[in-house]
């Protein structure tokens, strides 16, 4: 894993790379406002790579996210925004060709993309519709999840007709905190019919597919807040990634995530992309980042020495508990190590 990779030592994250691809909730912004030194930060990098966004959030246009990036202060048109409505779309196009009626459980952002791949949009199962496609939106009600369901009572197998989901994200952050997400929607269908849909966002591959293709990536690099999403999306895919944690995933999630979920870097903020990143040495099963020092030993998680850097001691643990091949249920883990200083919405 490239975390413990000695010529990475002296090297940025940043380093080598022609495309970087953000995620946008907890990476950007949460809610309407940005995150702290984000929009410096990319605006840097965007100096030295080609820079495109990537988001499970269905709710608007990539034109209207590119205008809200826009207004941040971010250099950026909506030819830049990949979202999980278009990759929907290049799956559906394979299962259902246009033109056909799609049922759509989701927003603008969705009936756009519906639209312009040459769909009729319907809200009612009453109009006998081709597919399902579903994505989040505040506004989704109950009497939109029912008519899905009604449209998806019959199995798939027995003649049923097809179900997308832009994505499954279980939450979405929010400028006044974490907030349900399409994954709890998709699943209230799931509960009511007992069928599984299709994903076509984060962490399938059909997203990260759509960025590398339309920005002629060689090398790309991916940023993201969520380990199960981001992260485990950019390891199938085989790109390196970021986890900064100014999202959803704490310290905690950092230090129990199974191997595929694992991001090449770990940052407390986005100023750390332009940072040399330290290197992971291990001698005697002791893992020290900067002076930070942590093994495991048995079920215990001990921690030798401190940096006085939290990040650089949440490194160095995560690399001890990694490399132990036990899953950290079943360690003593000192409560230091969950420390969370690291600014989040």
């Amino acid at each position: 894993m490239a975390l413990f990779s000695r010529k990475r030592a002296l090297r940025t994250p940043l380093d080598g790379v022609d495309t970087i691809l953000a995620d946008l909730d907890g990476v950007v912004y949460a809610g309407p406002g940005a995150l702290p030194h984000a929009v410096d930060s990319l605006n840097e990098a965007a100096e030295s790579a080609r820079l495109g966004y990537i988001t499970n959030n269905a709710a608007r246009t990539d034109a209207s996210v590119a205008e809200h990036l826009s207004s941040l202060g971010l250099r950026v048109d909506a030819a830049d925004v990949v979202t999980s409505p278009q990759a929907a779309m290049r799956l559906m196009a394979q299962i259902v060709p246009a033109p056909a009626t799609i049922l759509v459980v989701g927003g603008d952002g969705l009936v756009d993309e519906v639209q312009k791949a040459g769909y009729t949009v319907t809200r009612s199962a009453e109009d006998s519709p081709s597919a399902v496609v579903q994505g989040f939106a505040p506004e989704v009600a109950w009497t939109d999840l029912a008519e899905a369901a009604f449209a998806l009572k019959l199995p798939e197998d027995e003649g049923g007709i097809p179900w997308i989901a832009t994505n499954t994200d279980w939450t979405i952050p929010r400028e006044r905190g974490v907030a349900p997400g399409n994954g709890t929607l998709v699943s209230a269908v799931h509960t009511a019919i007992g069928r599984l849909a299709t994903v076509a966002g984060k962490p399938e591959a059909p997203i990260f597919e759509e960025a590398l293709a339309r920005f002629g990536a060689q090398k790309a690099l991916f940023i993201g807040d969520r380990l199960d999403t981001d992260i485990m999306g950019a390891s199938r895919v085989g790109i390196d990634s970021v986890l900064v944690l100014t999202g959803i995933d704490r310290p905690k999630h950092v230090l129990a995530a199974p191997e595929g979920s694992r991001p090449t870097y770990i940052l407390g903020d986005l100023r750390e992309l332009h940072v040399p990143y330290p290197e992971v040495t291990e001698r005697d099963g002791v893992f020290d980042v900067n002076g930070a020092a942590v093994r495991v030993v048995g079920a215990d998680v001990e921690i030798v020495a401190e940096s006085g850097s939290q990040i650089d001691l949440l490194r160095a643990g995560a690399a001890a508990i990694w490399a132990s091949g036990t899953p950290v249920f079943v360690l003593r883990v000192p409560e230091r190590l969950y420390d969370d200083p690291f600014h989040r919405p």
